[in-house]
Formats: C-alpha cells, sequence, structure tokens
C-alpha cells in the first residue's frame, strides 16, 4: 500500500500490509497525520480493532485519546487485553 507524501512525510511511503511490522507502521502514521478523508480511505475498521491494543501504546496519548473517547469499541479492546 503506498502512502501520499502528506502522510508518509519523512521516509517510507510503500508499506506491505502483510508485515505486521509494516502494517503497525501504516497504521501509526495514518492516524497520527492523517484528517478525515484519508482516515476513510487507508484504515480498515476490523484490522484498526484487532491491532488497537498494540498499536495503541506507538502513538501519542493525545491521539489515542481522541480514538478511545471517540469511539467505544477501541477503548473496550484495549481495557480486554490489559
Amino acid at each position: 500500500m503506498r502512502l501520499p507524501l502528506h502522510l508518509a512525510w519523512s521516509g517510507l511511503t510503500t508499506f506491505d500490509l502483510d508485515q505486521p511490522r509494516l502494517r503497525m507502521s501504516y497504521y501509526r502514521i495514518v492516524l497520527a497525520e492523517g484528517q478525515h478523508d484519508d482516515l476513510v480511505r487507508f484504515l480498515n475498521r476490523g484490522l484498526l480493532v484487532s491491532l488497537w491494543p498494540t498499536l495503541r501504546t506507538l502513538i501519542s496519548r493525545d491521539v489515542r485519546e481522541v480514538w478511545e473517547h471517540s469511539f467505544d469499541e477501541l477503548a473496550h479492546s484495549a481495557q480486554a487485553a490489559a
């Protein structure tokens, strides 16, 4: 998957989402840098929920709190993993 430069501006722009480490980097970048249209275009809901327990430890507290406040399913996913 290729991310546009306004998202992946500081390095890798192409991600093999079959590789767990690259998939996590891809999601971290989109969550941190993406605007609404980017989130809709580049994120998959089911995959986001499944990655969330680990992904939430790789993003900033501010980003994590916004997502968990906005989507109860992510907050519950994080609690279940704890």
